[in-house]
């Protein structure tokens, strides 16, 4: 395993700025697309922090943001049941785009507003199902109170 001294400066700043950003832009899209939004921006700010200020300040804000909203995704077995059936959705969703190529008989809209389907679209729908499911496993373990 190489040593954080033998990687050269360039590389690692390069390497910072670019996941770093990667995960800020995909986490603000996620907050209004399926996926775990918050989640992304806190590896993002996380990872900028190691060079930037203006990081480290607002990673702590958005860290108690996610963490609350995991708290309350789990507070009632309601919650819990919405979660894992909107991620299994996205799962079912993901192998049908995958599944269906050409534009149903049923899309009411013109052709031109069927998104491409195969293999890529539903790959992205079902890694966003399987980290769903994951976030509300990992939110019910940290915050749902055991009794």
């Amino acid at each position: 395993m190489p040593r954080a001294d033998k990687i050269p400066a360039w590389a690692r700043r390069t390497g910072i700025e670019v996941s770093g950003w990667t995960l800020i832009a995909l986490g603000a899209a996620a907050l209004v697309l399926p996926g775990p939004g918050l989640l992304m921006l806190v590896a993002g700010l996380a990872i900028l922090s190691l060079r930037y200020a203006w990081a480290d300040r607002w990673l702590h804000p958005v860290k108690v943001q996610a963490y609350r909203a995991a708290e309350q995704g789990v507070r009632s077995w309601v919650r819990i049941v919405i979660a894992l059936a909107g991620a299994l959705t996205l799962i079912a969703a993901g192998i049908t785009w995958g599944l269906w190529r050409s534009v149903p008989a049923w899309w009411p809209l013109e052709e031109r507003w069927w998104l491409p389907g195969g293999w890529t679209t539903g790959t992205a729908l079902i890694l966003s199902g399987c980290i769903a499911i994951a976030l509300v496993g990992y939110s019910y373990v940290r915050f749902r109170p055991s009794k």
